[in-house]
């Protein structure tokens, strides 16, 4: 859609009310009583006294508004493709950057996913697309039940440094085997930075691709999952089996 096709400030209001995606940035939405400016779908509820239109974000900054911390709409909007894929351990959401997988989540309810994509991404333009991500769902599925093997996709997952080393390091620790805290902060060179790496491992983006189910505590208790225990331990078991086996 374009924004020709909704010229009216009372068809934009109905936009905003809907908190319509597909139009983030096709109009802004400025807010008289915070001085900011939002996109369509901003999660932000004003009156609608309070609110006026404008067709660009230099237009509502000419007026003297600044850009909402929420939404962020002064931020490129990129756009991430996503479907959601059945496996052992429940569905599973992935989404996917021009660049790689960004996002890999497990759950049991669609719409809860859908929406834990929706409050990571704001500002991106999210697009469904089940047939042209079959090969990553499938890749996806795949790993869950096998993943002592390599793969080949590439990634994209967004963080700090200190979170991009740890995610590394827990890529590099074998199936079948597991690290506590501590063991992963030395291999990254930041030996006291346990509590980092704990907070690192729950922020993965990279549910099962990027293994912090196999961190534990240096008794070797579960810990937390981000995704619930049992599926840590679900996983955990599966690659002890496989890897006795072997």
């Amino acid at each position: 859609m374009t924004a020709s096709q909704f010229l009216t400030d009372d068809a934009r209001w109905e936009a905003m009310r809907r908190r319509d995606r597909d139009l983030d940035g096709a109009f802004f939405i400025a807010v008289r009583t915070t001085g900011v400016y939002c996109l369509a779908s901003c999660a932000g509820r004003p009156l609608r006294k309070n609110v006026e239109f404008h067709d660009t974000r230099e237009s509502a900054r000419a007026a003297g508004f600044r850009a909402c911390l929420r939404c962020r709409p002064d931020q490129p909007r990129e756009t991430l493709r996503w479907a959601t894929v059945p496996t052992s351990l429940g569905l599973a959401l992935v989404a996917r950057s021009d660049a790689g997988l960004r996002l890999v989540t497990l759950g049991d309810d669609p719409d809860v996913l859908v929406r834990d994509l929706e409050r990571r991404f704001r500002a991106a333009r999210l697009t469904p697309d089940p047939e042209g991500l079959a090969a990553d769902l499938e890749a996806v599925a795949r790993q869950v039940d096998h993943p002592e093997a390599k793969l080949d996709l590439p990634l994209d997952a967004q963080g700090t440094d200190l979170q991009k080393a740890v995610w590394a390091a827990l890529r590099a620790i074998p199936a079948g085997t597991t690290a506590s805290y501590k063991t992963v902060a030395q291999a990254i060179g930041r030996p006291a930075a346990v509590r980092a790496v704990a907070q690192a491992c729950g922020a993965n983006p990279l549910a099962v691709i990027t293994p912090c189910h196999r961190v534990v505590r240096a008794d070797g208790g579960l810990s937390g999952y981000r995704w619930g225990v049992e599926r840590k331990r679900a996983l955990l078991a599966k690659e002890t089996q496989m890897s006795e086996a072997a």
